[in-house]
């Protein structure tokens, strides 16, 4: 009985040390993304707490798709690059409060994830320039006002006409003065014509007259 008992109890030992082994390992997976982070599981739930803050970070750590809590404030991130942050499914906080966020164009795609997310983020969110944003809160600084994303104002015809107007008079003035200046060549132009001719008609004459007498 004894023998029976140790030949069955031996497998069950192998697969709960298989079954340890192979928790370890997907804790070692899901860990990950933690250095230089401190990971943290949550209980009662599928995912982590990673807890970034007052490392001076300058870039965004690995980041994992079974991540519930991110932490990242108090570090010296300027910005997001895009795409980033699409692999947080699973999300449900995030803290990127105190870091000297750049606010121009390149912050567009971090400002517009923040708010599908939630607008509690987003407005702990403060830039620390350019000058022209500086202190302002991201939240309340739309797509023109980031730099290198502002649009060209829309033309108003108004503006169009009178900025255009005394163009087209100096344009057209030109062209009236040239179609003068045309015609008055071409009317001394004829006159001198005229005038050889009237001129040779005489000449003529005297030299058909002097013909005629020597005959």
């Amino acid at each position: 009985m004894n023998t029976l008992h140790y030949a069955y109890s031996y497998p069950a030992a192998t697969s709960g040390n298989r079954g340890l082994l192979l928790l370890l390992l997907f804790c070692t997976i899901q860990a990950k993304p933690c250095p230089p982070c401190s990971c943290e599981p949550l209980q009662g739930k599928l995912g982590w707490r990673i807890d970034c803050s007052s490392l001076g970070l300058k870039e965004l750590p690995l980041l994992s798709i079974d991540i519930l809590i991110l932490e990242l404030q108090n570090n010296s991130l300027t910005t997001v690059r895009p795409g980033t942050l699409d692999i947080l499914r699973k999300v449900e906080r995030v803290d990127f409060s105190n870091n000297p966020w750049h606010c121009d164009c390149s912050i567009l795609y971090f400002k517009m994830w923040l708010e599908d997310f939630g607008g509690a983020s987003l407005a702990n969110i403060t830039c620390a320039g350019p000058a022209s944003v500086k202190m302002k809160a991201l939240s309340q600084l739309s797509g023109n006002d980031l730099e290198g994303c502002r649009k060209p104002p829309p033309i108003n015809c108004l503006d169009f006409l009178w900025r255009d107007v005394p163009l087209i008079a100096i344009a057209a003035l030109v062209l009236i003065l040239a179609c003068c200046v045309l015609h008055c060549s071409r009317k001394l132009a004829r006159q001198a014509t005229e005038q050889q001719h009237s001129f040779e008609v005489p000449l003529l004459q005297i030299h058909d007259m002097e013909d005629q007498k020597s005959k």
